[in-house]
């Protein structure tokens, strides 16, 4: 485009013109412009004005004065401080600024600082009433109600009819619980000004405090309309709509507030937010509270509660411990820190949370329903019934809490009270969560058919809901109705085609038939009805990523639910994960540094992030972003422990030291501090140094278990199996622990000594003889060291317990097809069954299939398991030897050259190296 010079040399005589005029302009026409603007009420307008003015003469006291003003009429009070203290030292009249000085010093929530003014004397009766009514205010907002009184009446007493002194002697009033009194001076006021916006916002209050809420909000909503821009007022209105649930109501609320407070509406936005479930924009709005004001309490306690919905739990229990700090007897934001230890598997974190409370909940049913679930998790089902019983005791009605007190009877053994208690509760609930665990019960009892008669029953609740014909396609697939469960999971689509959890179990069928097509056009189908869907996208990539799928492909459905959920950590984790699984650093480092681009002060973001650094071998980069972690945690050792291993890792023994150093000092007593601590003492060839720490962990812990671990795994790291048989034992002689107990088997075993561990064994399993957890590890550890009448006896009797355990099933067969027991086959299908897509039973099955002749299926399944756990250096082995036999000798030879790689990482070498020379 051609430019016509004339034209711009006419615009720059123009532009000329103008910067003449404004320079023209003298202080005092800016001060007499701005004058105008006020007058007009548009103080916006009118700061510039006075700013412009101050530039051109800093020392105009009226200037100053109106500025100090027009920022505190528009909610600017600390610039306004500022600018009415510069008027004052200007010597601009005291009777015009040490009202408006007052007032702000009050919005400003610094009351103690009116003191300064107690002694000033005033001349007009106007300023003399203005001033002892922000006094009057500032020790009303301390407490001290005599002295507000006081100032109130000297307020009125130099001007009889000043509203704001008579208001603040109704707030009095009111406050001492006398609301007839209150409502009656306050209508005097707006008899006399019906406009009176304070007064309106305080005969919201005291309606408030009748319990009166439809008449307290037609009351806010006359302040609001009498002053649009009363933030006060707004606030007070869109907090009584959220006490009410209203959310919608809230939310439109908020518009008309935004526009006039948009700082002040960000807390009230993600509240509203947060009520009406949409915790990722709630807490994008917590976050610009966060911003300007990061120890802001409730602004950190709402930003907790946020975290928590979101899973984001790290986070979560960032905020919440902060708010603890300043303020330990908040119970809500201990009630959900607790429920944080609990919900992310930390049950000693949440029972030490819970303890400062304990003696002080007894009439609190939700504290005591949260303490049950603490006892739950930590393993003493007697304590948690006690709690859960004095919840349901002051709740009678609520039905979660007959069912938690159901729970903990399952949990004593008591099955018979349990289920007559959730049958009761299932009755009388009108939703379904009673019938939910009644229905959870059942399956985990394997009482199959009672489950079934359950759901009937929740089906007639919830005609419509698909949920019923979901969970009645789980246990029909547990009963190995494979053709009903279909049927019931397709009904349930058909109520409702988006419904993922049945969309997810019928291609988990189809891929048990070697289905995989079936199975992703199962996904494809709830995306094509809500293209956003992140699980289905989420499961659609898992699924292309075992398939062998490209890595372009499989990212890119991740990345599709990143971009419909950009502030939401999950997909951005799964990102991250699938390149690190696929060791692509690279990429996953840039999706790292995407995601904390994104959220950068999420924990459970950054913590990955580490990981990926830790894994690429990028040590510094690692340790930057644990720092950062240091900072936004400072009362948890965690980030110092990463730090310690990553140091300890690259050798930097010095830095490890002090890293740990750093956790002890925040956390004496953590347990995963002194495990790290032990290991970098081994690792320096320090072992008394080690040992010397196991035992005072017994000092600090002595009816644990865990410093006797401490103590006798050092010995066995040592192999001295002496030691360690000794110091396992001592530990039983103070607490019964399966763990111990595993344990002295093995050091017993190891030291060679097989009639001391038979002996130990026969001693242990007759005084606790439904210790499967031992039991297992002691066929585990008979079958290691191939003595298979052992390890046989051990897993049948295992299976006596449950015979449809699938793991059992699985050992029981291998070990079976090691002597030749015509069961093997039998038992390792079974396992499929039960269990199917399992690598470790794909594997055994495989084998065994591929002795009996099956070439083609026990191929097929090697290859699947191999596939899911590329990894598992003894399954592609197996597969070898399969290909081998299946006459595939170069498949074979590509899997055996992967193998060989492997070195010394693989214990199977010398088998590996036959198997390709006979190739």
């Amino acid at each position: 485009m051609r430019i016509c010079m004339r034209h711009i040399a006419g615009i720059a005589a123009i532009v000329a013109t103008l910067l003449a005029a404004c320079s023209s302009d003298t202080a005092q026409s800016l001060l007499a412009s701005a004058k105008t603007y006020l007058a007009k009420n548009d103080n916006k307008a009118a700061v510039i004005q006075l700013k412009n003015a101050l530039q051109k003469n800093g020392n105009l006291a009226e200037a100053r004065f109106l500025l100090g003003k027009a920022l505190l009429d528009s909610g600017d009070v600390v610039s306004a401080e500022k600018e009415l203290r510069k008027a004052l030292e200007l010597k601009y009249p005291a009777d015009q600024v040490v009202p408006a000085l007052a007032r702000d010093l009050v919005l400003l929530g610094q009351y103690k600082k009116l003191d300064e003014f107690a002694n000033v004397q005033l001349v007009s009766a106007q300023s003399k009433a203005e001033l002892q009514t922000a006094i009057g205010e500032g020790k009303l907002a301390l407490g001290d109600t005599n002295a507000a009184s006081e100032a109130f009446a000297r307020a009125l007493a130099a001007q009889p009819d000043y509203a704001p002194a008579q208001i603040g002697q109704a707030r009095i009033v009111a406050g001492n619980g006398d609301t007839v009194k209150a409502m009656e001076m306050v209508d005097a006021v707006l008899v006399r000004l019906p406009s009176y916006h304070p007064a309106w916002q305080l005969k919201g209050h005291i309606f408030v405090a009748r319990r009166e809420p439809e008449q307290a909000l037609a009351a806010y909503q006359k302040a609001v309309q009498a002053k649009p821009d009363f933030v006060a007022g707004h606030f007070a209105l869109v907090s009584l709509l959220i006490q009410q649930n209203k959310w919608d109501e809230a939310a439109k609320q908020l518009v008309p507030m935004r526009k006039v407070a948009p700082q002040q509406t960000w807390y009230l936005q993600a509240l509203v937010a947060y009520g009406q479930n949409n915790f990722s924009a709630a807490r994008d709005s917590i976050q610009q509270v966060l911003r300007t004001d990061p120890d802001n309490l409730s602004a950190l306690l709402l930003a907790g509660a946020i975290e928590f919905e979101l899973e984001s739990y790290a986070q979560a229990e960032a905020h919440l411990n902060k708010v603890l700090q300043s303020a330990p007897g908040h119970p809500f934001a201990r009630r959900v820190l607790i429920l944080t230890y609990l919900r992310s598997s930390q049950p000693t974190k949440a029972l030490d949370a819970l303890k400062p409370v304990m003696d002080k909940m007894d009439k609190d049913p939700s504290m005591l329903e949260v303490a049950g679930e603490v006892f739950m998790a930590n393993g003493q089902p007697g304590m948690a019934s006690g709690y859960f019983l004095k919840a349901s005791a002051l709740d009678p009605g609520d039905v979660r809490k007959r069912t938690a007190v159901a729970a903990a009877h399952f949990a004593t053994g008591e099955t018979g009270r349990a289920f007559t208690e959730l049958e009761q509760a299932a009755a009388v609930d009108s939703n379904a969560r009673a019938d939910l665990t009644l229905i959870a019960a059942l399956m985990q009892q394997r009482e199959y058919d009672k489950a079934l008669s359950a759901i009937t029953k929740l089906e007639k609740k919830q005609p419509k809901d698909p949920l019923p014909y979901s969970l009645r396609g789980t246990v029909l697939l547990a009963k190995n109705d494979r053709a009903g469960a279909r049927q019931s999971f397709e009904r349930a689509l058909e109520l409702d085609p988006g419904y993922f959890p049945a969309a997810s179990d019928l291609a988990a069928i189809d891929l048990a038939e070697r289905k995989p097509d079936a199975a992703r056009q199962r996904y494809e189908r709830v995306i094509a009805k809500d293209p956003q869907n992140r699980q289905a996208l989420l499961a659609l990539a898992a699924l292309r990523a075992s398939s062998g799928a490209p890595p372009d492909e499989v990212a890119g459905l991740i990345k599709k639910v990143i971009a419909g959920n950009p502030r939401q950590a999950g997909p951005r984790l799964a990102l991250m994960g699938y390149y690190a699984g696929v060791k692509d650093f690279s990429k996953s480092i840039a999706a790292g540094q995407e995601a904390m681009a994104a959220l950068p002060d999420q924990i459970d973001i950054l913590e990955a992030a580490a990981q990926t650094y830790r894994a690429a071998g990028e040590t510094n980069q690692a340790l930057s972003i644990y720092n950062k972690l240091a900072s936004l945690r400072p009362g948890s050792p965690q980030p110092y422990l990463r730090m310690a291993e990553v140091q300890m890792a690259a050798k930097n023994k010095q830095g490890a030291q002090e890293s740990l150093r750093k956790a002890l000092s925040l956390h004496p007593d953590s347990i995963e501090a002194q495990r790290l601590n032990i290991a970098f003492y081994l690792d320096a060839g320090q072992q008394k140094e080690a040992i010397a720490l196991a035992r005072e962990v017994q000092r600090q812990k002595p009816k644990q278990s865990i410093g006797y671990v401490f103590e006798g795994d050092i010995y066995a790291w040592l192999k001295n199996w002496t030691e360690a048989a000794a110091a396992y034992r001592a530990g039983l002689g103070r607490v019964e622990s399966t763990d111990l107990a595993t344990k002295l088997y093995g050091a017993l075993v190891g030291a060679g000594n097989g009639a001391a561990a038979e002996q130990f064994v026969a001693t242990w399993l007759k005084e606790h003889p439904k210790d499967g957890a031992f039991r297992m590890q002691v066929a585990q550890t008979a079958h290691l060291y191939k003595d298979y009448p052992h390890a046989l006896q051990q897993y049948r009797k295992l299976l006596e317990t449950d015979a449809n355990d699938p793991w059992v099933l699985n050992n029981l067969a291998s070990v079976e097809a090691q002597v030749k027991d015509p069961k093997a086959m039998e038992h390792a299908e079974k396992a499929n069954k039960l269990a199917p897509n399992q690598p470790a039973i794909m594997d055994t099955l495989g084998v065994l299939l591929m002795e009996s002749g099956d070439t083609a299926r026990g191929l097929d399944l090697l290859q699947k398991a191999s596939a899911m756990v590329p990894g598992a250096a003894s399954i592609r082995l197996n597969l070898a030897k399969a290909l081998i036999k299946a006459g595939k000798k170069d498949a074979a030879r590509k899997e055996l050259d992967e193998l060989a790689k492997l070195g010394e990482k693989f214990s199977g070498q010398i088998e590996v190296t036959q198997l390709q020379r006979n190739l």
